[in-house]
């Protein structure tokens, strides 16, 4: 078997370690940021929001465009907001807000639900190149930049939690040398995430063939699923993004980790 890939399952965790060095109070549990939502649609932010909880992070804060304040003022008490375009997506003026949330916070999801926008897309570039901290970015949101890989691809501190269709996308706009195919096998699959990453720094985890798959820096692990999971992307890229702050420094195994909680 290749030295970079790692077999995990839930009642076997590669890294159990981690499972017992969990922070104790809420000040240690670091601060995520959660962005996303649209005028038609706020189930992704809302769900991270969610699942952060869950996963034991310390504060959490939601920015949402403005065109849902109306909507959601009531139901998402931490959510803030910032101007959004006439279609109700986040407009180009959100990236002074969004950046100076960023600052207060240990990492930022990008969770979903952004609608499709020129200007949002402009937004979310511009944010990818000035924010240096850590960004898990999931769902429709990775949409945005599978035609412009470069921006991610040459950034450290990032995290795709993608679709296998996604994923197909993203190689082909690097162009990648191999292609990632449905019907490939395990082990193929195993060994193009090894050299996909090796030659980028974007952290990748990907479904496919009843396992999530994590890799990053040419490592590899791959957790076997119970049962099929039809939702979960933004459930995964919570999680992960919480286990991912409060691991610095251990990113591979700290993601891996999140994936038997």
């Amino acid at each position: 078997m290749q030295d970079y890939w790692h077999r995990q399952t839930a009642a076997k965790p590669l890294y159990p370690d981690l499972l017992w060095s969990r922070p104790e109070n809420r000040s240690t549990a670091g601060k995520l940021l959660i962005v996303g939502g649209n005028a038609h649609g706020f189930a992704a932010p809302a769900t991270g929001y969610a699942e952060a909880a869950k996963a034991g992070i310390g504060t959490v804060r939601v920015l949402l465009p403005d065109s849902l304040q109306k909507t959601v003022g009531k139901i998402l008490e931490t959510g803030e907001y910032a101007p959004s375009t006439p279609s109700g997506s986040f407009a180009q003026q959100s990236l002074a807000e969004l950046l100076a949330m960023a600052e207060w916070a240990d990492g930022v999801l990008l969770a979903g639900d952004l609608g499709r926008n020129s200007e949002t897309a402009i937004l979310l570039e511009q944010f990818a190149v000035k924010y240096p901290g850590r960004l898990t970015i999931s769902k429709d949101a990775v949409d945005y930049f599978t035609k412009i890989p470069t921006t991610l691809l040459s950034r450290s501190n990032t995290m795709l939690v993608l679709s296998f269709a996604q994923l197909q996308k993203l190689a082909s706009s690097a162009r990648f040398d191999k292609a990632f195919t449905f019907d490939m096998d395990f082990l193929r699959l195993v060994d193009e995430l090894h050299e996909f990453t090796v030659l980028h720094q974007t952290a990748l985890v990907v479904k496919h063939l009843q396992n999530i798959f994590v890799a990053l820096n040419g490592q590899v692990s791959s957790t076997k699923l119970n049962d099929d999971l039809v939702v979960w992307r933004v459930r995964t890229a919570a999680n992960a993004s919480v286990w991912w702050l409060q691991n610095p420094g251990q990113e591979f195994e700290a993601v891996t980790t999140s994936l038997v909680i």
